[in-house]
C-alpha cells in the first residue's frame, strides 16, 4: 500500500523552502560536522536533515524536501512507515541485541526462511546469511564461492560498485579513485565489460583464452542494473547468456541487488525481469527500511558445505534490524512491487516528453521501476541539475560520468512523481538557458 501523506506535507506542500538554501542553521552544521567528521566522506550537496516522513524531509532551518533519493534507494518504505517504526518499536522493547553468530536468534532464522522463500536461487532450495551491509555480504560471497568451488578467480564488472572494504573495493571499477593509493588490491579479480551480449564473448576470446582457464575462475559477480555506474539497464540477452555461461564452465553467479532488488524495479528481484536465477543474491539497502542489515541468499548446498565458525557476524542480524526488514517485506509484496512499476513508467514517460524538448543537454532516460537515470551531455550539467533540483527542494544524485538518478521510495504517490518532474524540467530548463 501507497503510504498516507506526512504530517510534515499537511501543514504546507511540499517541497517548500523557507530560508536560502543551505539555510543558516545548515551552514552552522556542515561547519561542525567538517571539523569532527571523515573527510573521506563524499557529500552530495549541504542538506541537514532532522526529521523524514514518507517522501517529505525535513531539514535543521525547517525547509521541507521532496526526497526522489531515499537515502541511496534504502527507504523503501519511505521515512519512518508506521508499520516498520512499530515493528522497531516492539522488537526493540524486547530484545535489542543479542549475537546470532553464537546463539540461536529466533527473529534471525525467522528473517532467513523469508528471504531464502522469496528469492530466485537455481535449484529452489536456500539458505540465508546475514550481515550489517551490503559490502559485508559481497565479501561473505567472496568467502563463499573460493571455498565451495576450491576456485581462486573472481570476475566483476567495469562500471560496477560492490563497496569499499577490501574485497568489495576491488570488485568495484566504476571509479579509480575509489583505488587510488589502497593497492595491491585483493589478488585473483578480473573485470569484464558490461551489459551488451557481444561483449560475453570477452569471456571466451579474453579470459579464459589469455589470462586465466575458465576451470579456475569461482564466480562472476553482477549487478543486473548497474547502480553507480550509471544505473545501466543491460541488453535483453544479457544476463540469460551470462547464466548459460556460468553453467558451461562450473562456475557459480552472484547476482548484487543490493541496490536493485526488493521491488524498486518493478519486480521483487531485477534478475526476474529476465527469469535468471543465481547461484547466490545479495541484498541489503532497501531490505531493511533504513536498518543496517545485508542478506546473502545462496543455494543451500553451497551454504552447507562450510562449516561452524567459517564465517560470522557478531552485530550482522541483529533482532531490531530483522524486525524492520519483516514489516519491510509484508509492505514490499503488499503492492508497493506494483506501485513501483506503475509510478515508474509515469516518471519514465514525463522524463522522455523533457528529453524530447532538450535533446542537446539530455542524452537518454534508461531505466525499469524505480530505478531511473537520466544521462547528461556531459558531467557537469548532471552536477548543476543535482545542484538546482536541491535549491528547489527536490533530492536527486549523480551517478556514473554524467547521469542524475531518481530512486524514490516504493511508496511514492502519482502527485508526487509529478511534483518531481515538474521541479526536475524546471532545473533542465534552468541549466538550457545558461
Amino acid at each position: 500500500m501507497v503510504q498516507a501523506p506526512s504530517r510534515l506535507a499537511q501543514a504546507r506542500p511540499v517541497p517548500s523552502i523557507i530560508t536560502e538554501i543551505p539555510g543558516p542553521k545548515a551552514r552552522a552544521h556542515v561547519a561542525y560536522d567538517e571539523t569532527w567528521t571523515s573527510p573521506s566522506l563524499p557529500r552530495a550537496y549541504p542538506i541537514v536533515p532532522i526529521r523524514g516522513e514518507g517522501l517529505t524531509v525535513e531539514d535543521t532551518d525547517g525547509n521541507l524536501f521532496l526526497d526522489f533519493a531515499a537515502g541511496i534507494a534504502v527507504t523503501s518504505t519511505g521515512h519512518s512507515h508506521p508499520q516498520v517504526v512499530a515493528a522497531i518499536k516492539e522488537q526493540a522493547a524486547d530484545l535489542i541485541h543479542f549475537s546470532a553468530s553464537d546463539f540461536y536468534l529466533p527473529i534471525y532464522a525467522q528473517t532467513c526462511e523469508r528471504l531464502a522463500k522469496l528469492a530466485p536461487i537455481k535449484g529452489g532450495r536456500a539458505r540465508t546469511y546475514l550481515g550489517n551491509s551490503g559490502a559485508e555480504v559481497v565479501e561473505a560471497s567472496i568467502k563463499l564461492a573460493r571455498y565451495t568451488t576450491g576456485r581462486p578467480y573472481v570476475v566483476a564488472f567495469l562500471g560496477a560498485f560492490h563497496g569499499r572494504t577490501y574485497g568489495a573495493v576491488s570488485l568495484t571499477a566504476s571509479k579509480a579513485k575509489y583505488h587510488g593509493q589502497f593497492g595491491p588490491l585483493l589478488p585473483g579479480v578480473y573485470h569484464a565489460p558490461y551489459g551488451t551480449v557481444e561483449n560475453l564473448k570477452w569471456f571466451d576470446d579474453v579470459l579464459f583464452d589469455k589470462l586465466v582457464p575458465a576451470n579456475e575462475v569461482a564466480a562472476i559477480i553482477v549487478e543486473p542494473i548497474q547502480g553507480e555506474g550509471g544505473y545501466l539497464v543491460p541488453e535483453a540477452g544479457f544476463l540469460p547468456g551470462l547464466r548459460d555461461l556460468c553453467d558451461k564452465h562450473g562456475i557459480l553467479l552472484i547476482a548484487d541487488e543490493i541496490q536493485s532488488g526488493v521491488g524498486r524495479t518493478g519486480a521483487m528481484w531485477a534478475v526476474d525481469l529476465w527469469d535468471v536465477k543465481p547461484d547466490i543474491l545479495l541484498s541489503a539497502k532497501g531490505i531493511a527500511s533504513g536498518m543496517p542489515l545485508g542478506a546473502m541468499i545462496a543455494r543451500a548446498d553451497l551454504l552447507e558445505s562450510w562449516t561452524a565458525g567459517t564465517h560470522g557476524s557478531t552485530y550482522g542480524g541483529n533482532p531490531v534490524a530483522c524486525a524492520a526488514a519483516l514489516a519491510t517485506i509484508d509492505l514490499v509484496e503488499g503492492g508497493l512491487v506494483e506501485n513501483a512499476r506503475v509510478r515508474g513508467d509515469q516518471a519514465m514517460a514525463g522524463l522522455r516528453v523533457l528529453a524530447a524538448d532538450y535533446p542537446a543537454l539530455i542524452a537518454d532516460v534508461r531505466g525499469q521501476g524505480l530505478m531511473i537515470g537520466i544521462e547528461f551531455d556531459s558531467a557537469q550539467h548532471a552536477e548543476d541539475a543535482q545542484w538546482a533540483c536541491f535549491q528547489r527542494g527536490l533530492l536527486v544524485l549523480e551517478c556514473g560520468k554524467s547521469s542524475v538518478r531518481m530512486s524514490p521510495a516504493l511508496t511514492v504517490s502519482e502527485d508526487e512523481v509529478t511534483t518531481a518532474l515538474r521541479i526536475f524540467g524546471e532545473a533542465v530548463a534552468e541549466i538550457a538557458a545558461r
